[in-house]
């Protein structure tokens, strides 16, 4: 039977929202989204579409870049295999496709992209991450997006109890001297790593205050700081540091203490959604004994489950966190 409210629904079109994006600026958006374009760091972009459990959203595809990296992107979005790309090498926007693509919505972190696109007449919502706490800010703007205020509340939530269960239980450890290392460009090349190292009970050598996004090293100075632990991206870089005539002398590699930081949807130890998961790995790695009663295998399944709605199997949570790609 239909009743008056069914009536209306069905005569009563749905009506536009405006929002507040990162940039400050009002965008007006359809009563559902259904189509995204992500444009810029798409991993990065992508992990929060995935944290509000909407990655069936998606329409473009990763561009060449970004394979075969990020395989389990196509894990939570499936459709991503076969979309096309919407920008270029680049990474600027490839505009003709976007508009053919019709998409509801464009997020992008590239501020310079912005312009151009809402000068097409495309909806975009600007997204900023360079501190901890913007991820934050950036999943409540998201739940604007999406209509679900409560899935970015959920999020925020988990973040805050997850550092704080984390805090509480290095606090007072002594803390081991850590260096993040793409050991092929003497680079530290992220600087949410300075945040996470510490929050995970580590020391970062190279933290000095710095607010670049990038930083350069001597062999000079590695050797210098010496770390007792180091950190690499990919499983290569361990052979790297292990034959270099330098680097193979550090405290870290010749006692066997070069880790792979794992990678889900995107490289844990840059910017991601999955930050609480990269100071969990992370504290399980600097302070093993006071983090046994952690199970990490665990809390990844939880994570990918409960925060990107996708269960995985034991093969591929072990595969994340080891690393491999």
């Amino acid at each position: 039977m239909l009743t008056r409210r069914t009536l209306l629904a069905a005569v009563i079109p749905a009506q536009p929202r405006t929002i507040i994006d990162m940039a400050h600026r009002r965008v007006v958006l359809p009563d559902r989204i259904h189509r995204v374009v992500t444009l810029g760091s798409l991993p990065v972009l992508n992990s929060f579409v995935y944290a509000m459990a909407e990655g069936s959203t998606l329409i473009n595809g990763l561009a060449d870049f970004a394979r075969p990296h990020w395989k389990f992107q196509s894990i939570f979005a499936p459709q991503l295999a076969t979309l096309p790309a919407m920008q270029l090498p680049t990474r600027e926007p490839n505009v003709e496709a976007i508009l053919l693509a019709k998409p509801d919505i464009v997020l992008t972190m590239q501020r310079e992209s912005v312009d151009l696109l809402a000068g097409r007449g495309i909806q975009v919502v600007f997204l900023a991450w360079r501190q901890p706490n913007d991820v934050k800010t950036c999943m409540s703007v998201l739940g604007e997006v999406f209509a679900k205020p409560e899935r970015a509340a959920a999020y925020t939530e988990y973040f805050d109890q997850t550092i704080a269960r984390v805090a509480k239980i290095v606090e007072g450890a002594e803390r081991p001297r850590v260096f993040y290392l793409q050991p092929d460009t003497l680079t530290q090349p992220r600087l949410i790593a300075e945040w996470w190292i510490q929050a995970a009970g580590g020391i970062s050598v190279s933290d000095d205050g710095r607010t670049a996004e990038s930083r350069s090293f001597t062999l000079e100075q590695v050797v210098l700081w010496d770390p007792e632990i180091l950190i690499v991206t990919e499983p290569k870089d361990i052979a790297t540091v292990n034959n270099h005539p330098v680097l193979k002398r550090l405290k870290s590699v010749r006692a066997g203490r070069v880790l792979v930081v794992p990678v889900g949807a995107h490289t844990w130890s840059n910017r991601t959604a999955e930050q609480p998961l990269t100071v969990l790995w992370a504290a399980s790695q600097f302070h093993p004994g006071r983090m046994r009663n952690i199970d990490l295998i665990a809390e990844t399944h939880r994570f990918y489950r409960e925060i990107f709605a996708t269960p995985l199997t034991d093969a591929q949570v072990a595969n994340i966190l080891n690393g491999t790609m």
